[in-house]
């Protein structure tokens, strides 16, 4: 089944820019919490909102909170990218492992960030849509030999 190979690796790419994308994410998050600079890391994630509403003295444990969604962000990129290298050769756990936790972290920004119009369109809308594009696929890949008898 050399469609469904290709599927898995088309997943494979997805999981692999959206993994890259969020391990910079949750760096750049971290790094300026690091630097005591929580606006800038509050401006970076809440893009759409005016910088000039962000800027304000916030508390220690907002920093705290954010820095904790910067590791958040990290460790989630870090997992779907090797979840990725697995999903390319068609492995099931790979598949349902970066779904649940690349599209559970998704589906929460898309709830609270998209729905409540804090985000531009790229990088974080579009990397939903990139995180439902590899689940679909993968999981039309996945089922479609599993029917078949491939998988």
């Amino acid at each position: 089944m050399k469609n469904l190979s290709i599927l898995f690796k088309i997943s494979s790419v997805l999981w692999i820019i959206w993994g890259l994308v969020h391990v910079l994410a949750g760096v750049m998050t971290m790094k300026g919490i690091l630097s005591d600079d929580i606006t800038s890391s509050i401006v970076g994630i809440a893009d759409a909102v005016d910088p000039e509403s962000l800027q304000m003295d916030y508390p220690e444990a907002l920093g705290a909170i954010i820095g904790q969604h910067g590791f958040n962000l990290l460790w989630i990129g870090i997992v779907t990218f090797i979840c990725a290298f697995y999903i390319w050769k068609g492995n099931k756990n790979a598949i349902f492992l970066a779904a649940i936790t690349g599209g559970l972290a998704d589906l929460g920004y898309f709830l609270f960030m998209d729905l409540g119009g804090y985000v531009n369109f790229m990088p974080g809308t579009l990397m939903t849509i990139v995180s439902s594009l590899a689940i679909i696929t993968s999981f039309y890949a996945y089922f479609k030999g599993r029917k078949a008898g491939v998988a």
